[in-house]
This record gives structure tokens, C-alpha cells and sequence, in this order.
């Protein structure tokens, strides 16, 4: 199996496992993909979702199968389902009601570096590098992911990616806001989201969503989420701890 799904506690991680491949995405991964995200998703003990290579220090994502790109390029509707797939699979990481990680060692190029930036956050190792490849393929990225990466590094730099295709390392990749944290270990940062409140967390996501895609002014649904948390458990929980001088525990 190239995905699979594992889940410790309130943590689920979607492992890509084609290492012999640099875990290059074929077509049957990303059909597989949306229903293992769902799974996560509906499941109402999980609380965080992780994306990463099932093999420790290994490429991250090659990005698509060249080899099963080729063999069907003159194919238009095997080509139409293929990109039908991507773009689902991008729009829903992107949306998935969960805080989202992605956890990147090796490699992440092309459509794996997609992958990453459909993620909320996202930590990459010291030899971790990064690079969207369709330039030198004579390819067009998609405009969906494309935004994904306006969004986080800004029109000049996103330019400067794509026209070039170069390969940036972590601290280039930090610097121009493409990734988040450096470290070894997603750990820290996977603590500190079980700590806080996963209701905010899933409602800021929907949120931040709304401003992106364009949303400037409060309506009647988002007035009506931030009136509705005063009501919750939550709330009640962090304004007891606050007052106890403890750390909350939520649910």
C-alpha cells in the first residue's frame, strides 16, 4: 500500500510509503488519498493530522509519476481524471476540518511540495529541500496550488519558484515563508495543538480559509460561530484554568 492511514490517540498520520520511488504520487494514490483524509476527519477523537514519508529520512514527495505521466500523455481523458484527482485531493487537505502538518525530511517537489502547502503548517528537517518543477517539464502549475503558494510566500517569490524551478533549501524556505519551523521533530508543535482548544482551532482554519479566498467583513454565520463559543465547554474550561493558574484540558 503507497498511503496509509495510522492513528495514535488524537493524532492521525497519512504515511506516504513509495520510497523506492521517492514516494512519487500515481494516479491509485491519489484516489486513495481523499477517503483516508475523511477517515481522520470524521473521526471524533482524532484532533490532529499529520502528512509525512512512512520512512524516516527519506524524500517527503517526488511529486507526480513521470513514468505513468508519460504513458498516458496522449491520453485525454486518463489525463482529465488525473488532474480531477489532484484537484480534489488539494482542495480538501486544504479545507479538511482539522489543524493539519505537514512533516517534511527529504524532497518535497513538484506536486509534493503541493501537498505541503495544502497543509496549515509546515516543519521541514535541516536537509529538507523544496521545488515546483513545471518549467523544466514545459508544464503549467495548477491554479488552485498556485494561489496555495501566493498565499504563503507572496507574487514575487512564488514567480521566482515557478519560472525557475530551482530547489530551495530549509532556511531559504523559511525565510521566503514556505515553511514554519525547522526541526527534527514534529512533536513540539503537534503538544502545543493537543494543548489548545480544537474547536477554536478547526473554526480559526475556516476562518483564515474565508480571508484568503477573499472574505474581508464579518456575516451572519461567522458572527454567529464567535457568539456560540461563549456557550461551549471550551470556553468554560479556559476561563477555569486561567482563573486557577493551571493549564486547561480540553477536550
Amino acid at each position: 500500500m503507497s498511503l496509509r492511514l495510522e492513528k495514535d490517540g488524537a493524532v492521525a498520520r497519512l504515511l506516504i510509503d513509495r520510497t523506492d520511488k521517492l514516494n512519487a504520487f500515481n494516479m491509485a494514490m491519489w484516489e486513495a488519498f481523499p477517503p483516508l483524509l475523511a477517515d481522520a476527519v470524521q473521526d471524533p477523537a482524532i484532533r490532529v493530522f499529520e502528512l509525512r514519508s512512512a520512512e524516516p529520512g527519506t524524500a517527503f514527495c517526488a511529486g507526480a509519476d513521470i513514468k505513468e505521466l508519460l504513458a498516458n500523455k496522449d491520453d485525454p481523458s486518463w489525463r482529465a481524471a488525473n488532474q480531477a484527482e489532484i484537484n480534489r485531493v488539494q482542495h480538501e487537505l486544504a479545507r479538511a476540518n482539522l489543524p493539519t502538518i505537514a512533516f517534511v525530511e527529504g524532497d518535497c517537489v513538484g506536486g509534493g511540495c503541493g501537498l505541503a502547502m495544502a497543509c496549515d503548517l509546515r516543519i521541514a528537517t535541516p536537509q529538507a529541500r523544496f521545488g515546483i518543477t513545471p518549467a523544466k517539464l514545459g508544464l503549467v502549475y495548477p491554479l488552485h496550488d498556485v494561489k496555495l503558494l501566493v498565499d504563503l510566500v507572496g507574487p514575487g517569490q512564488a514567480k521566482r519558484m515557478l519560472y525557475t524551478g530551482e530547489l530551495l533549501d530549509a532556511e531559504e524556505a523559511q525565510r521566503i515563508g514556505l515553511i514554519e519551523f525547522i526541526a527534527d521533530s514534529s512533536d513540539f508543535l503537534i503538544d502545543q495543538l493537543l494543548a489548545a482548544s480544537s474547536y477554536s482551532a478547526r473554526h480559526t482554519k475556516r476562518f483564515i480559509r474565508r480571508v484568503l479566498d477573499g472574505q474581508s467583513e464579518d456575516d451572519h454565520e461567522t458572527l454567529g460561530i464567535f457568539g456560540a463559543a461563549f456557550t461551549r465547554e471550551d470556553f468554560a474550561e479556559g476561563t477555569a484554568a486561567f482563573v486557577e493558574k493551571r493549564k486547561p484540558k480540553f477536550g
